[in-house]
């Protein structure tokens, strides 16, 4: 059901994939996402705390300024990563996660450590060899693992500190039929999506003020959906996430399948009109979506979004993505495509009316 080649920021996509941004630590993933939006608004800046902000103004401009919707999209650029907790002797670096690492898929990875200069290391463990028959019928925990720099303790405490930040260190990988495998597809698939959102939107007429935001910290809290929506005080804002996709031994109502299309959720979170105008424009314009359930939290910035200020109407779509929190990552590009086209068309039908109607159960 793919759809081949598909969308127009595939290759911006995997370069946004190769690129490290460890939650507190994503300078160099921001100012390559600042420079896309950038393509498509006039006005992008960084904040703060490294959010990164692009406004959309209206293209239809007969709508007095103060009637147009104002609407925020989210997605988060932070990745998973490692802090260095010891510098052992010998040189050996022991670390904790900053995000949910699965420490069964560590074993083996090249990581990037960094000091006070990038330091390439790879992830160790105690041989089988050298273990105990039980030892060996268990996964290896993260205080089991250990960073080999190859370098000796005297020059590692040179450029490695305690709190250094570590990600693993991968190329994506393009598969077959518009499959995509990397680190950090959660959640730099849903920067891709605002990029197709965006590419999509020029073709199209709307009275909505619009900013689109590549969040950091969300791995930790989700502190900068937080405060930018703080600050923007939008009347609608709709997130973008990856969610889990459908692979052998998972239940069928548990995932999603690749490449059958966008999710859009729908719960007790979510605003009832914003998922009934995501739902009813994905089917006016033919495309595949798949209902996401969700009866408490969402675990997205959704949760923190509905409840900012005075309260702001909240949607989310997404993608399937299987292996989340591993290295291989992996998403159907069309997916992305879709869900992009979906948001474009979803805001472009926004007006002063709908927003008005939004306080109305």
């Amino acid at each position: 059901m793919s759809i081949p080649g598909a969308g127009v920021h595939r290759r911006d996509f995997l370069d946004i994939l190769s690129r490290h941004g460890a939650s507190g630590l994503e300078g160099d993933v921001a100012h390559a996402i600042a420079s896309l939006f950038s393509k498509y608004s006039p006005d992008v800046h960084i904040d703060r705390l490294g959010n990164v902000v692009a406004h959309v103004c209206a293209s239809d401009t007969a709508t007095p300024l103060d009637l147009r919707p104002r609407v925020l999209l989210t997605a988060h650029m932070d990745e998973i990563a490692l802090m260095v907790t010891e510098v052992t002797d010998g040189g050996f670096l022991r670390v904790t996660e900053t995000g949910g690492f699965d420490a069964r898929t560590l074993v083996g990875q090249e990581v990037v450590v960094h000091g006070k200069e990038p330091i390439i290391g790879i992830v160790g463990s105690t041989p089988p060899h050298l273990t105990s028959v039980k030892e060996r019928g268990h996964a290896a925990t993260l205080t089991d693992l250990y960073i080999d720099v190859a370098m000796k303790q005297p020059r590692v405490e040179q450029f490695i500190h305690v709190g250094d930040r570590v990600t693993v260190r991968r190329s994506p990988l393009p598969l077959q039929n518009e499959r995509i495998s990397a680190k950090a597809a959660d959640n730099r698939s849903s920067i891709a999506i605002l990029l197709e959102c965006l590419a999509a939107l020029q073709e199209l007429q709307h009275p909505v003020e619009l900013d689109v935001v590549a969040t950091v910290q969300e791995e930790f809290g989700m502190v900068g959906a937080r405060t930018v929506a703080y600050h923007l005080q939008p009347d609608i804002a709709i997130a973008a996430d990856v969610t889990f996709g459908a692979l052998p031994g998972q239940a069928p109502h548990e995932s999603f399948r690749l490449g059958y299309g966008p999710t859009i959720s729908y719960g007790p979170r979510i605003h009832r009109r914003v998922f009934e105008r995501l739902r009813d424009t994905a089917v006016q314009l033919d495309i595949p979506f798949q209902m996401e359930v969700l009866n408490n939290r969402t675990g997205t910035e959704v949760d923190v979004l509905q409840v900012v200020g005075n309260g702001i109407a909240v949607g989310l779509v997404g993608i399937p993505l299987r292996y989340m929190h591993t290295a291989v990552e992996t998403v159907d590009y069309a997916d992305i495509a879709l869900c992009g086209r979906l948001l474009a068309n979803t805001v472009a039908s926004f007006n002063h009316a709908f927003v008005e109607e939004l306080s109305c159960y």
